[in-house]
């Protein structure tokens, strides 16, 4: 017969064994809206992450600027959006790129146009570094 078989381990053990996974993740950021209007123009964003889609990220707009009034919420490659931050990258509805030492642009594609959004460099980082930051969690 086993070891474990005999001395099943205690509830105490069983609870001191712990397992990484990540966590969800929603910072909220300020944006700024890039148009042909010289003043920019300052938004709430939430960027999100959620362990069930470890490759992907969320960029979520408030309902404010959508002609449904409705959460305009973009769904991206985690990568895209880190490689973004480094040199330019994207072809199709989402590019991004760095725009000198602290911005980043993300440009968004859809059949009603075109967003151009600035970002610190440092809240997206700080994002991204969260959404590979394990959570010790009791199993």
């Amino acid at each position: 017969m086993s070891a474990t078989a005999e001395n099943p381990p205690t509830a105490s053990a069983a609870t001191a064994v712990a397992t990484a996974v990540a966590a969800a993740v929603e910072e909220r950021v300020t944006a700024r809206v890039i148009s042909d209007d010289p003043l920019y123009r300052k938004i709430p964003v939430a960027l999100r992450f959620a362990p069930a889609e470890p490759l992907a990220v969320r960029i979520v707009f408030p309902s404010g600027l959508s002609p449904e009034g409705t959460d305009n919420e973009w769904v991206f490659p985690r990568a895209l959006l880190e490689a973004g931050l480094q040199a330019p990258t994207g072809t199709g509805d989402v590019r991004v790129w760095p725009c000198g030492r602290v911005q980043a642009v993300v440009e968004f594609h859809s059949p009603e146009g075109v967003a151009v959004i600035q970002f610190d460099i440092a809240a997206l980082r700080r994002f991204l570094r969260r959404t590979n930051a394990p959570v010790t969690r009791q199993a």
